[in-house]
């Protein structure tokens, strides 16, 4: 049980962290050092969505679940818990890093902005 727990907790952790990438500058307005949280947390996710790699909770996730007896997903976290909420059917890979560009874009807009706002001050 206590396996399941921490596979459960790995899920939301994973899930807390990419939703801190999509919207974490945003943080930015009330807490400047944030970004150096942020930059860093966007720079991995956009790496990993370049670069096809697995973010290493999944594989923890998984070992978690086969220690608790649960079987294992062959697909990383975007693929089994993601795709089927946010992302339409037939996502391909040029989709997938359209997408991570998007998310670096958007956050590079933001800082961009924050950044005039604050050199105004």
């Amino acid at each position: 049980m206590p396996y399941r727990l921490l596979a459960d907790f790995v899920v939301i952790l994973h899930l807390a962290f990419i939703v801190f990438v999509i919207l974490g500058g945003i943080i930015l307005i009330w807490w400047r050092k944030a970004g150096w949280i942020h930059l860093p947390s966007v720079a991995w996710a956009g790496w990993i969505e370049f670069s096809g790699g697995i973010c290493p909770l999944t594989p923890l996730e998984n070992w978690l679940r086969m220690q608790s007896g649960q079987t294992t997903y062959p697909v990383d976290f975007v693929d089994k818990y993601i795709m089927p909420l946010v992302y339409p059917p037939g996502l391909t890979r040029g989709i997938q890093v359209g997408l991570a560009a998007i998310v670096i874009f958007i956050n590079g807009l933001l800082y961009g902005y924050l950044y005039l706002c604050w050199k105004r001050k």
